[in-house]
């Protein structure tokens, strides 16, 4: 008998096993000094508890949970957001959380009607916000049945609900506490439809039209006429014209309108504002509406004295009258400009009227030189923000100016400004030492420039893929000076091996994300080393051939949190790392395997994933027409899947219906098969002649 209970206690479930040895490890209390029961404890400072729990490992949520009533009771009150793997399981999961008050069905790629309408058999629900935006599947009789069942529902997310229309609409509107609404790509909605949503939702403070083609006029004015409450619209790609854009701007609470891409606004819409438009306005997106000229721009600044951000990319040529006439919104902190073109002294006025700027974007513009920009920036002292990527006529004048006027800079995004030098780039490092963000990929940065960067101390995030004259050296300094670092670009840094990428690992504990995809150099070593960044999320490491299964096998172990990964062109890693991953990486949404050494063995391992969304397997030569069609058929959770087109022909029509059917989008890939990875100067030097042509 003795040894049937030491057979039970060898084989009793894994996580009721770590709870006892946690408290077998744990110091008895002595009889006089008992531990409190867990119900003595107040609810907040036992969610408080759970909080820090659930940021170090999600999982460790469950596990408390199963340690006794009282804990399963906890925990149940404790969970706020549901967000079930498959929708069979929406029943129990409302049920087994009452007080959930978020449902997140992003991870369910299909949900039915009758799921939806599941929601209703256990009474009225505590939720306040859904988001269906990732699911397709259900219609009207679904949005009836989840308005129905949830009568506090406030947020909705619908976004992406390209088939359906004016009757889901309708049913929608009898949501009639929504504050916050997501209709975005409903391309057959009509007024109608939006009509019903205006009337039946009067309390909406924010909602989002975006792309839906079929609203017009009519409907943005009934809209403006009801709800007279909203703070945030979006109507970027619609039909809007003159007609209701001064309805529009009419709102008395409307404090952010994005446009962008609307043609039908002009000039004349914009010169149309008069003086009882309302003054709430703070955001402002015009980007890419076309047929805005300066003119039109001037006109409207003199409407929306209390704007705060204004984005004109791509929209206008900036001209120095059209700037002038910003000095008519003071209050003005965020400017965007990318891709505009600049005529002359356009950027100097900008120094002279937006004195209080922020932030402001140059991404991409023409008609930026080293003495505009250089007099701009000797005004603008309180910047904080400031991106001028691919402004490729800047020099070390313009970086200059800006090191020693914007000291107070915490993020500087300049990639691809590749007539700066790698002396000036260390003023960065000498000047500019609150940096939170930088990004300088593919620019002249070397070794000192890395020591030089040390300084910035507060840095969490650094891009500098395809700089090719850094070394481990420079690396070394800053994984010693930069503990805050979550993401670390080193895209095509062909010069780093091993070592480098060890100093980050240890001096960088709280490290998310990190880019290491054709930095041929690095071996397994550098992922046991980032196998103990517990945070990291997000690893790429495609086209590093002297990575094996053996390095895969430890990050699966040690960043139980990992969710993306990239090991493309990893021609060592097989069905090894895959079986880790299968029983480790239980939080991996999307993988790349193309060109690995993987078989149906390893690919099948990982339909145990349930949460698997996104996966890309072309050109696996151990894999079998019968080992995809199996794999595809287990992994109910699949949104997205890239084969090579060969394999349509060989898998049954019906699977691939199947899978479809569930809401999966298979995208054939036919290209050729090519082993050999480009050296990362040659690479380099190909882009550029393709810039250049």
């Amino acid at each position: 008998m003795a040894a049937a209970a030491s057979h039970h206690q060898q084989h009793r479930h894994p996580k009721r096993r770590r709870l006892a040895l946690a408290l077998s490890l744990s110091p008895s209390p002595t009889p006089d000094a008992a531990a409190p029961p867990l119900d003595s404890l107040a609810d907040e400072l036992l969610f408080l508890v759970l909080d820090r729990v659930a940021q170090a490992d999600p999982r460790a949520l469950k596990s408390f949970a199963l340690a006794s009533r009282a804990c399963h009771a906890a925990e149940s009150r404790h969970r706020h957001v549901v967000r079930p793997l498959r929708t069979d399981l929406l029943p129990a999961a409302l049920a087994r959380y009452p007080c959930a008050t978020r449902l997140d069905l992003s991870l369910c790629a299909r949900v039915p009607d009758a799921a939806l309408a599941s929601a209703v058999v256990s009474g009225p629900s505590a939720l306040r916000a859904v988001d269906l935006s990732r699911s397709r599947g259900f219609g009207a009789a679904g949005v009836a049945a989840l308005a129905a069942s949830c009568p506090g529902l406030a947020d909705l997310d619908l976004s992406n609900g390209v088939d359906l229309g004016d009757a889901a609409a309708a049913e929608v509107a009898r949501a009639k506490g929504l504050r916050r609404l997501s209709l975005a790509r409903w391309k057959t909605l009509t007024d109608m439809g939006l009509g019903c949503v205006a009337v039946g939702c009067a309390e909406l403070r924010e909602l989002s039209l975006k792309w839906c083609l079929g609203v017009s006029d009519l409907g943005i004015q009934l809209l403006a006429l009801k709800c007279k409450k909203l703070t945030s619209l979006d109507l970027s790609y619609t039909m809007i014209t003159q007609d209701s854009f001064l309805p529009i701007m009419k709102l008395p609470n409307l404090q952010e309108l994005t446009l962008v891409g609307c043609i039908g606004i002009d000039d004349d819409a914009l010169g149309s504002l008069e003086k009882e438009c309302s003054k709430s306005l703070q955001v402002l997106d015009l980007s890419q509406c076309q047929n805005i000229t300066d003119v039109g721009v001037s006109a409207i600044l003199k409407s929306v004295p209390n704007l705060l951000e204004l984005d004109l990319s791509y929209c206008c040529p900036v001209t120095p009258s059209m700037v002038r006439s910003l000095q008519k919104i003071p209050k003005l902190r965020t400017l965007k400009l990318e891709g505009c073109k600049f005529i002359a002294d356009g950027l100097k006025a900008i120094g002279t009227s937006c004195v209080s700027l922020r932030e402001l974007s140059l991404s991409k513009c023409s008609g930026v030189t080293d003495t505009e920009l250089s007099f701009a920036v000797s005004r603008l002292k309180n910047l904080l923000k400031l991106d001028i990527t691919c402004c490729r006529n800047i020099t070390d004048v313009s970086l200059a100016a800006i090191t020693s006027s914007c000291t107070s800079l915490v993020s500087l995004r300049m990639e691809s400004c590749s007539r700066v030098s790698s002396g000036a780039l260390q003023l960065i490092g000498k000047h500019c030492s609150h940096l939170e963000e930088l990004d300088l990929t593919d620019s002249d940065l070397d070794g000192e420039g890395l020591k030089a960067l040390a300084r910035c101390s507060k840095l969490s995030s650094l891009k500098i893929g395809i700089c090719l004259k850094i070394s481990d050296e420079g690396l070394t300094h800053i994984g010693r000076s930069c503990p805050k670092l979550r993401d670390i670009d080193l895209y095509r840094c062909g010069g780093l091996s091993d070592d480098g990428i060890i100093q980050i690992a240890q001096g960088c504990p709280m490290l998310e994300s990190i880019n290491l995809s054709y930095c041929t150099e690095i071996t397994d070593s550098s992922l046991i080393s980032l196998s103990k960044c517990a945070k990291l999320n997000t690893l790429e490491i495609r086209g590093c051939p002297m990575i094996t299964s053996t390095g895969l096998s430890e990050i699966a172990m040690g960043c139980r949190l990992l969710s993306k990964l990239d090991i493309k062109k990893c021609f060592d890693i097989n069905d090894v790392g895959m079986l880790y991953l299968s029983q480790f990486s239980h939080s991996l949404r999307q993988i790349n395997l193309s060109y690995c050494s993987v078989t149906d063995i390893g690919l099948l391992s990982l339909s145990s994933i349930s949460g698997l969304q996104n996966m890309t397997i072309v050109h696996l030569a151990g894999i079998t027409p019968n080992g995809v069609t199996a794999t595809l058929m287990v992994c109910g959770c699949l949104t997205k899947v890239k084969l090579h087109e060969a394999f349509k022909s060989m898998m049954p029509p019906h699977m691939i219906k199947n899978v479809e059917a569930r809401g999966c989008v298979f995208q054939w890939i036919d290209k050729p098969f090519k082993v050999e990875v480009e050296p990362c100067d040659v690479w380099k030097q190909q882009s550029q002649d393709v810039l250049v042509r």
